[in-house]
C-alpha cells in the first residue's frame, strides 16, 4: 500500500484527506441517522472522487510532458497512466468504505419506529 501511495504522487494526499473526512461524516450519519445529516457524506463522496480524478489528470499531464521528450515513449506513457490511476482507485475505495458506513446508517434510519403524536397521527421520526 505504501508503494502504491508513493507511485500515485501528490494527488493521493488530498484524496486521502477528503476520504478520511468522508469516513468520519459517514460514521456520524451511521450513529445518528437523519435525512438532514446525509448531505455532508454525499458532498464529501463527490469531493473525494473529484480529488482522485484531479490527481489522475495531473499525473497524466506530467506523464505526457515527460513522454514528449523521451525517445521510446510507449512504456513511459503506460507506466505513468498506471501510476496516475492509483489516485482514482484510492478515491473509489474511500467511497466504497464510506458508502458501506452510510448504508448502515440508512438501514438504522429505516428501522426507526414512527412517533405517535397526541392527536393519534403517525409521524416519521425527526433528527
Amino acid at each position: 500500500m505504501g508503494e502504491a501511495f508513493r507511485l500515485g504522487g501528490f494527488g493521493m494526499y488530498p484524496t486521502l484527506f477528503f476520504g478520511i473526512i468522508l469516513f468520519g461524516a459517514a460514521l456520524g450519519y451511521a450513529r445518528n441517522p437523519g435525512k438532514g445529516r446525509l448531505l455532508l457524506p454525499a458532498v464529501l463522496a463527490l469531493l473525494t472522487l473529484t480529488a482522485g480524478f484531479l490527481g489522475f489528470c495531473t499525473g497524466i499531464v506530467t506523464t505526457l510532458m515527460y513522454a514528449a521528450e523521451a525517445p521510446n515513449m510507449a512504456p513511459l506513457v503506460a507506466m505513468g497512466t498506471a501510476e496516475s490511476l492509483i489516485n482514482v482507485c484510492l478515491a473509489l475505495a474511500m467511497n466504497v468504505i464510506g458508502g458501506i458506513v452510510v448504508a448502515v446508517g440508512a438501514y438504522r434510519h429505516g428501522r426507526r419506529k414512527p412517533e405517535i403524536t397526541q392527536a393519534g397521527a403517525t409521524v416519521a421520526p425527526t433528527v
